[in-house]
């Protein structure tokens, strides 16, 4: 089977109303999916099933898996002869809801957030807003999927689909966690600025601060389940037209206890999403952002996975992504707040990402 075949098979189960998922992970060139046999709802709570998962930015709300057991699996090289031209290829005019009072707005969050940062309240919170762009008629999915596979070789790109939850897709750069079931690899993810070739990446204090935080706060809480946690330094890691900072970080699993779900209980949210302390910048996240985030800075991926003799997870942030609606995409962008953020230039930064994104619509 090659990935035309697959995508024909994408196609029928979206006739048909079944869920599904297809991906691509980062610098590799196989399409691979799991085609759901049914459209139950299953959930994964507990982490201990095989399968895809999608998991919220709220840990109280539900999790969901298509399920290894009750889907058929299918992965293929990826055919690239067509890939520059749908790139290339005009898409579909699009209109923003974004205005000046959408910009107060954001900006007036951020200067709560900074104000509740000098209180003491919390030392880092993740800030975001949501921008609904009307398309003017359905999206074609499977181009607009191709689109983001050509525009974001380095990234995990995905198109996931359940009828009775919703469509997203997104090209995210940020790994929550890799297992063996032995040994775990997560990183610290933090920072943000246009990539340009001509320029050797700069880092304000403010990012090297957020990025420091992160790397800290995730030190600490696996140190508590985990007896082994290695880090690297910090460096400069490009995704797509984008570069962040990033540190990466590895440890061995608690084999005597479910050190799977412990790991990511702990992870999740990472406070490149959410802030320090984790559980005062969520409250203050839920009651001031206005909206809901639903699986935006949620996880997914590849759930107890087993080939050959290994059983492997491979699980990322959900960022860089979008919901699809008749007729609308929402787009969910954000960025950290600390003591120094400046309202103006994090409204700029969210407006960067978003333009990152509408280049695959147009």
């Amino acid at each position: 089977m090659d990935s035309r075949a697959i995508y024909a098979k994408i196609e029928e189960q979206l006739v048909l109303q079944l869920p599904f998922v297809a991906y691509r992970k980062a610098n590799k060139d196989v399409l691979s999916a799991f085609l759901q046999e049914s459209d139950t709802i299953y959930t994964a709570n507990d982490y201990s099933n095989s399968g895809f998962v999608f998991a919220p930015f709220d840990q109280k709300k539900e999790s969901f898996l298509i399920p290894a057991d009750s889907s058929r699996y299918y992965n293929a090289v990826l055919l690239k002869d067509n890939y520059n031209d749908i790139a290339k290829e005009p898409h579909v005019n699009i209109t923003s809801d974004i205005n000046d009072k959408t910009k107060e707005h954001h900006k007036q969050l951020v200067i709560n957030g900074v104000k509740s940062i000098k209180t003491g309240q919390f030392r880092k919170v993740v800030l975001s807003r949501k921008e609904e762009i009307k398309t003017g008629k359905p999206i074609d999915l499977l181009i607009l999927f191709q689109r983001l596979i050509a525009t974001y070789p380095n990234a995990f790109v995905y198109l996931w689909y359940h009828p009775k939850i919703g469509i997203w897709l997104g090209a995210t750069p940020e790994t929550l966690l890799s297992s063996d079931g032995k040994q775990f690899f997560t990183m610290a993810l933090a920072g943000t600025q246009l990539y340009d070739p001509n320029t050797e990446a700069n880092w304000e204090n403010k990012e090297v601060e957020e990025q420091e935080m992160v790397t800290e706060f995730i030190l600490k809480e696996l140190s508590l389940i985990s007896k082994d946690i290695r880090s690297s330094k910090a460096y400069t890691h490009r995704a797509g037209t984008l570069l962040h900072l990033r540190t990466d970080i590895n440890g061995d699993l608690d084999l005597e206890k479910p050190g799977l779900q412990n790991v990511l209980n702990t992870l999740h949210p990472t406070p490149a999403v959410c802030g320090l302390p984790k559980q005062e910048a969520k409250k203050f996240i839920l009651s001031n952002e206005g909206y809901d985030r639903k699986f935006y800075t949620g996880f997914l991926g590849e759930l107890n996975i087993t080939t050959g003799q290994k059983t492997e997870s491979n699980l990322f942030v959900n960022l860089r992504c979008m919901e699809v609606e008749p007729e609308v995409v929402n787009v969910y962008v954000g960025g950290g707040i600390t003591k120094d953020s400046d309202p103006e230039k994090e409204w700029e930064e969210t407006v960067r990402k978003t333009e990152t994104m509408k280049k695959v619509l147009f």
